[in-house]
């Protein structure tokens, strides 16, 4: 059985092209951050389905939205055209580099039962999601060369190109851990630092 070498650069380059938040100084998203309602969680594209864990992806991405349901703030929706967000989630390995399959529909979610605390959330999705990117690989083994820390990266939505850096990143061991799913955590922390930084902002224009 052949076995291709899939080195998943770009994930690695983003590593050291993104902003960092430090201590000092924190980043200021974009305005369109803040007013968000509506978001698309996707497995990264580029991931592909780990054969000693072919759930790990799809169970991050459930518990990921199961998390932002709980938060409120933003509704997980099902078209990147329409969302304000994008969203993409990726399982981290003890292994750098891991046998996967690659190329399969990852994102196709014929079915979506979700209990929240309102009820129970219903959909579905048969094939891609409208205004993201369509995997023209073909299915079949390969080894791929990844982060080991679990993946969450924001992305400006309304059909925008997921090729471009994300607006914000968390990678960190376990940051996809449900129930709590600290990366969502991070990024609401991140939101209301944004906000109070926008209006603090605001007031000093003030005449």
């Amino acid at each position: 059985m052949p076995v291709r070498m899939h080195a998943v650069l770009p994930l690695l380059v983003l590593c050291a092209s993104l902003v960092l938040v430090g201590k000092d100084k924190k980043p200021i998203l974009p305005t369109y951050v803040i007013n968000a309602q509506t978001v698309l969680v996707l497995i990264d594209p580029d991931a592909g389905t780990p054969m000693n864990a072919p759930l790990a992806n799809k169970t991050a991405q459930d518990d990921v939205e199961k998390a932002l349901m709980k938060w409120g703030r933003l509704k997980p929706v099902l078209d990147g055209n329409t969302a304000d967000l994008v969203i993409t989630v990726r399982k981290g390995s003890d292994k750098i580099a891991q046998p996967t399959i690659g190329g399969l529909p990852t994102n196709d979610r014929p079915v979506i039962v979700q209990p929240t605390d309102s009820g129970i959330r219903l959909g579905g999705q048969k094939g891609q999601p409208p205004g993201t990117p369509d995997s023209t690989q073909t299915p079949g083994p390969q080894t791929e060369v990844a982060p080991r820390e679990d993946v969450f990266a924001v992305y400006e939505g309304h059909g925008s190109k997921l090729e471009h850096p994300p607006v914000w990143r968390y990678a960190k061991k376990d940051a996809l851990r449900s129930p709590s799913v600290p990366a969502v955590d991070e990024f609401r922390k991140a939101i209301e630092e944004a906000e109070k930084q926008q209006q603090q902002q605001q007031q000093k224009s003030k005449p």
